[in-house]
């Protein structure tokens, strides 16, 4: 019996287990991963085989398909599962341990064991068919706000571009269909929902290595080598370019160390993200100096972006000199227009240590 029903499931789920081993074999042999990371994905990873046996063993074995508490049991836990997922995945991203993200999962496991014993959310009758409780929407709404909070931070933690949209939106699509067809499909859906999430994982996280060739690992900005290539190759609707050096940066590194340094570049680095829009790539161009290249955008949203910038390190204990030219102002070309904003940047940068009679670094 056992050994048949262990041949079912490698059958139902080859596919499966073939992306979660391809998953664990790049996630070696790639280094990108610092060691939390690593122990997140594998957490990741055993959930979606943990899920998928749960899965198996609700849909396909004859003890639970008669035993209404066995089978409440394994829909308890699979309710419960998606929402434990997604925690894992916003946790990789957030970098640090947010206890408040788990919340949302941990009262959906709650909700959930008690639906076994009161059937809140859904029970089994004695033919075994799944009647829907009072509240038996509570799993999709709860998954839905982890994934619309999950592509919140992804989006708003990309440089805009559509080389990282176009994944994140792949994902989306993705992990939406777990939302909407349970409801077009039904229980049928449920057998491959691990796969797709597996699927959907495994290619975003594909995506993430190969826009990391072109990004600064401190500070997420696109890198030094992305900007030259990316203006040599095309420059031609560069309208704007935006030049943003952190003040006292040596100070801190001198005083504090240098991860306090690098967690204020990171801080700045953030600054920046946040405030660019549609046209507009962040570059950190190396050590404390950063590049937004702006593309067919007027100077009254150069401006506005400015602000924006100057906005968000106003909120921190970190100071940056910004200096901004634009086609309209009169510079002809985009070595023209990154001189002079470079020119009004260092400006300032000499304004602030004379304002603080610090020597400029």
């Amino acid at each position: 019996m056992f050994v048949g029903a262990l041949k079912e499931y490698i059958l139902q789920n080859w596919i499966l287990l073939l992306i979660l081993g391809a998953f664990i074999v790049i996630l070696f042999i790639t280094t990108f991963s610092n060691r939390r990371s690593v122990v997140l994905l594998l957490s990741l990873v055993a959930s979606i085989f943990i899920l998928s046996i749960v899965v198996f063993a609700e849909f396909n074995l004859d003890y639970v398909a008669h035993n209404a508490m066995a089978r409440m049991i394994l829909m308890a836990i699979r309710y419960s599962a998606t929402p434990l997922i997604v925690a894992l995945v916003i946790l990789l991203i957030l970098k640090r341990y947010r206890i408040y993200v788990f919340l949302p999962a941990i009262a959906l496991v709650i909700i959930d064991v008690v639906s076994i014993f009161t059937g809140i959310v859904s029970w089994v009758d004695d033919a075994g068919n799944v009647i829907h409780g009072p509240i038996h929407f509570m799993p999709y709404l709860i998954a839905g706000l982890y994934m619309a909070f999950l592509i919140f931070l992804l989006i708003r933690r990309s440089n805009k571009r559509a080389i990282e949209i176009v994944p994140i939106v792949f994902l989306a699509v993705a992990l939406s269909s777990g939302l909407i067809f349970p409801f077009i499909f039904g229980a049928a859906y449920a057998r491959i929902f691990c796969s797709i999430i597996a699927v959907s994982l495994f290619i975003y996280y594909l995506f993430t290595i190969l826009q990391r060739a072109k990004k600064d690992s401190l500070t997420g900005l696109l890198n030094r080598q992305a900007f030259y290539g990316e203006t040599r190759r095309d420059n031609k609707d560069i309208t704007a370019i935006v030049s943003v050096d952190m003040n006292g940066l040596k100070a801190i590194n001198d005083g504090r160390g240098h991860s306090a340094g690098d967690e204020a570049l990171s801080a700045i680095g953030l600054c920046i993200s946040q405030s660019c829009r549609t046209k507009q790539s962040a570059y950190r161009m190396g050590g404390d100096e950063f590049i937004i290249v702006c593309r067919k955008t007027p100077k009254a949203e150069v401006l506005t972006l400015v602000e924006r910038i100057q906005k968000h390190i106003d909120e921190t204990e970190y100071s940056c000199s910004i200096g901004y030219s634009c086609l309209e102002d009169g510079p002809a070309g985009f070595k023209e227009l990154l001189k002079e904003s470079d020119r009004k940047m260092y400006a300032k940068k000499a304004e602030h240590y004379k304002a603080d009679n610090n020597p400029e670094e």
